[in-house]
């Protein structure tokens, strides 16, 4: 348990400024910040097979570009209740197409803590198998990339370029690569 002092606005009384059905406006204090609604969070999947890993490029709406990004859905957006995996399960075969037969949970982290309450349950699937063609479901047209682990600061360079925006979780899987020169 953490023994420092927290700040004023700690316990300052949380305001909903707005409500939309996905997303929450919130205020606390000096504070503003976004929530997901009805306690939904998503989960994020680290799906990785023979030295590469499967990677989806979707346009997001609020930035206005292509993104790529590992694998993720929300969790209890469809069933009440629903835990991580059984949603990784989902979202990896409606995305990707691919189905996992081992699963890990890694842990929670949370997105962008300064800004938005949202926190992401990442899993780690291995031992894939193709059992469709994903794409996502209605209008999300995604694109599935398999790309080989150590191609991905090429990869993520060429997307760069291309003005496709990249997600900060794949920061984990250029990690090496970026503190090579700092362990010499």
């Amino acid at each position: 348990m953490n023994e420092r002092p927290l700040p004023p606005d700690a316990d300052a009384p949380e305001e909903v400024a707005w409500a939309g059905k996905w997303v929450l406006a919130k205020r606390r204090g000096r504070w503003e910040y976004a929530s997901r609604a009805r306690g939904i969070r998503a989960a994020v999947i680290l799906a990785v097979d023979a030295g590469e890993v499967i990677l989806v490029e979707q346009f997001r709406v609020p930035i206005g570009k292509f993104c790529l990004e590992l694998p993720a859905g929300l969790i209890g957006d469809e069933t009440e209740g629903e835990d991580a995996i059984t949603s990784a399960r989902r979202e990896l075969e409606e995305e990707t197409g691919y189905a996992a037969a081992q699963w890990e949970e890694i842990g929670e982290f949370w997105s962008s803590p300064g800004m938005v309450t949202e926190s992401y349950t990442l899993l780690k699937a291995t031992g894939l198998t193709r059992v469709g063609d994903g794409g996502g479901t209605d209008h999300e047209e995604i694109v599935v990339r398999r790309v080989p682990l150590g191609a991905m600061p090429q990869v993520i360079a060429e997307h760069r370029a291309r003005g496709n925006a990249i997600d900060s979780k794949l920061l984990m899987l250029i990690g090496g690569s970026l503190l090579e020169d700092a362990a010499q």
